[in-house]
């Protein structure tokens, strides 16, 4: 069988598919394109595969004081446009007050933060 490395091109994306690795790094904005992020991080449901939130690195300033945001996965959309994930509807203030990782904290991916997480954003992650 062939030894397919991270690298290899045949990895990254289709036109339905991206690799994780491409996702993290990318841009995340508001509604009227701002960068308010960037994902550092996919988490997935053990059970299902699915995304169920992406972690977003936002404030700080050139990465010093910055926190890490556990997003639902739905509350993004993909714009090609833009290659960045857009939240259309969460402005600055609403995301400064969402709950949060510290950089140098541990963070409980429990069912009790999960149902946190989505109560704040208004939504329901398979989790």
């Amino acid at each position: 069988m062939e030894n397919l490395h991270a690298t290899d091109p045949r990895l990254e994306e289709t036109h339905a598919l991206i690799a994780s690795d491409r996702v993290e790094g990318t841009d995340v904005r508001n509604a009227n394109g701002d960068r308010i992020g960037e994902i550092a991080r996919l988490m997935i449901n053990k059970r299902t595969g699915q995304v169920a939130y992406a972690v977003m690195s936002f404030g700080g300033f050139l990465g010093i004081g910055e926190d890490f945001y556990p997003i639902p996965w739905q509350k993004l959309t993909y714009n090609p446009e833009l290659d960045a994930y857009e939240i259309n509807d969460l402005d600055v203030t609403k995301l400064e007050n969402a709950p949060r990782i510290a950089r140098e904290g541990d963070y409980d991916w429990s069912r009790m933060e999960g149902r946190g997480i989505d109560d704040y954003y208004g939504v329901i992650t398979p989790f």
